[in-house]
């Protein structure tokens, strides 16, 4: 065991040499590959069936490799291919990268048997394997089934029609169902379209059912994006059943940490899906559904995950240095905010606009927002929702933060000590004259706690009481004898 061991750990050594001289200079590739073919078969040691895999896939994939090239390497590694799949207990990440394989190599398969109708056992190995890797797309585990997505987005996109950019040079155009002839013995178009359509209607059934892996619905809504972007006969199709599709199912149940992350990268992937829609083509015939289903989405993130922060308990012990939070729970005051509700700040001093009035955001960037540059249709479609999520009591509760603020104006404070001293203890304020002066009661000054606390206890309707009459003492006209 250990000299076969160390013998496939030297060859891997020498593979791996070879590698870095094709990763160099791409001209190597059709020296290496065939010479690493027999080496790396089904019936190799598992470390050389996993570094094959590897090297076919990154082969095929290389943007430095001609597509000449490729096309005539694809034909030396299908069986190879073929006998990698056919093995019933062939290690995941094996059949991972030879996924990956056949996914760049279909398209030169398919223009292969194009220009040779009658190379008939090409096609069929490449029917063997795609057959294959569409049996493991509802079974295989997830890594597997990311790779068997790409796969059918490959076929896809070869099989149905595209654009001839030049019809004297087939070889320059794309590999897709508009270079096929009516009349093809092995691949009929007809064939091929109503399969291209069935195997999209499976990517479709991966958002319409009750799919619960955001990797694999993530790898989905990828694989649409590239079929909108190249394949304009399918695009209005896939957008309007993105459109149908529903991020938020999985928000229903337990909201477990795995299920937020999930549930806001799934949101997250179909937003960006959507938004590129509208970036490439902003005058799309589904403008309009497609940016109110964003504006929907993104409410619907900030509702949910909003809801459940504020399900959160807050800690039951006080700590240094009181948050807003804490302060709010334990009755403490944070400066700068309107004493007994932390999350409103407190009217600046000195004269005071209605703007400032009835501002009770913090956010600096809120505030500076000028809506006036939002279309009236947008705030209307933006507001009803909004409303409607408030809540009599949080807007109770705004109502009551206005009118405090607006009382507290009323009540200019007194602007020295001593007149602060006096108006304490009835006295009359310096400098007033004692024959003119009118009586006032003993009224206790309300700050403005008091009068939120008075607020919020009373009914929503009622306005504070007003400060009853004032009795005037009736003057003393008689004089000393």
């Amino acid at each position: 065991m250990n000299g076969a061991g160390s013998s496939a750990n030297d060859t891997i050594t020498q593979l791996n040499a070879a590698r870095n001289l094709a990763l160099g200079d791409a001209a190597y590739y059709p020296q290496i590959v065939p010479g690493v073919v027999p080496i790396i078969g089904a019936n190799a040691s598992l470390d050389l069936r996993r570094w094959g895999a590897d090297f076919l896939a990154e082969t095929f994939a290389s943007p430095t490799l001609a597509g000449e090239e490729k096309q005539k390497l694809s034909l030396v590694v299908l069986q190879t291919l073929k006998d990698f799949l056919e093995n019933p207990s062939e290690d995941t990440g094996v059949v991972k990268s030879v996924v990956q394989a056949a996914a760049s190599i279909y398209p030169l398969v398919v223009r292969h048997t194009i220009t040779n109708p009658t190379d008939g056992a090409t096609w069929q190995k490449m029917a063997s394997i795609k057959s294959s890797i569409l049996r493991r797309m509802d079974t295989a585990p997830a890594g597997v089934r990311i790779c068997c997505i790409k796969f059918v987005q490959k076929v896809v996109q070869t099989q149905t029609p595209g654009l001839i950019t030049d019809p004297r040079r087939t070889e320059q155009n794309e590999i897709s169902l508009s270079l096929v002839p009516r009349d093809h013995p092995l691949i009929p178009p007809s064939n091929l379209e109503a399969e291209a359509s069935g195997l999209l209607d499976r990517l479709f059934g991966v958002l319409q059912e009750n799919e619960s892996d955001a990797l694999i619905i993530t790898a989905t809504l990828n694989s649409l994006g590239v079929l909108v972007r190249t394949r304009a006969s399918v695009a209005n199709k896939i957008v309007s059943t993105v459109l149908n599709f529903n991020p938020f199912k999985q928000a229903n149940s337990p909201m477990t940490p795995k299920t937020k992350v999930m549930v806001k990268s799934t949101a997250r992937t179909t937003r960006a899906f959507l938004m590129n829609i509208l970036k490439k083509n902003p005058n799309h015939p589904m403008a309009g559904r497609i940016q109110g289903y964003i504006e929907r989405l993104h409410q619907s993130l900030v509702d949910i995950f909003d809801e459940t922060s504020r399900k959160r308990a807050a800690p039951s012990e006080p700590t240094d240095g009181l948050d807003s939070a804490k302060r709010q729970r334990l009755g403490a005051d944070v400066p700068g905010t309107l004493p007994g509700r932390p999350d409103i700040p407190a009217l600046p001093q000195g004269p005071v606009s209605y703007a400032q009035l009835f501002t009770l955001t913090t956010d600096e960037g809120s505030k500076s927002f000028d809506v006036q540059t939002i279309p009236i249709e947008l705030v209307v479609q933006i507001l009803v929702p909004i409303l409607a999520q408030i809540g009599v009591t949080n807007l109770n509760d705004a109502i009551n933060a206005v009118r405090a603020r607006y009382l507290s104006l009323g009540r200019t404070p007194p602007t020295t000590a001593l007149d602060a001293a006096k108006l304490a203890t009835g006295a009359p304020p310096q400098g007033d004259d004692d024959e003119d002066d009118d009586y006032e009661p003993d009224y206790p000054i309300e700050d403005a706690e008091q009068i939120v606390n008075k607020l919020n206890n009373a009914p929503p309707d009622d306005l504070p009481p007003e400060r009853p009459p004032e009795k005037r003492r009736p003057r003393n006209t008689a004089k000393a004898p």
